[in-house]
């Protein structure tokens, strides 16, 4: 991440113990790490969401090319988009299909 040696590192140390003191420092390297640690954090769900993103955006593109094909010979890589949405639908679907089948034996029932 920071191209920083030993001896950077040691100077860092001992500026901070002089300026500090040794009662502030442990406490200001506790907030330094847990500003390190955010950011870290933040970073790692940005990369998550742009590879999500980026998912997506290819899946979008495959099924836009599947269309203009007419769903009929396809490279293998658009297949499996195609499948994989398909896939995606169905499980966004199956909690509402489940919920409407509830909803209809109570009032065949009741």
């Amino acid at each position: 991440m920071f191209d920083i040696g030993f001896w950077e590192l040691l100077v860092i140390a001992v500026m901070g113990l002089l300026i500090l003191g040794p009662e502030r420092l442990p406490t200001a390297i506790r907030t330094v790490r847990n500003w390190v640690r955010n950011v870290q954090r933040f970073s790692q769900n940005v990369q998550t969401e742009l590879k999500e993103e980026l998912r997506i955006h290819e899946l979008h593109n495959n099924l836009k090319e599947a269309e203009k094909q007419g769903f009929e010979n396809l490279t293998t890589d658009v297949k499996d988009s195609v499948d994989s949405l398909k896939k995606a639908a169905e499980e966004a679907t199956r909690p509402y299909e489940d919920t409407v089948k509830d909803e209809s034996k109570k009032n065949n029932d009741g």
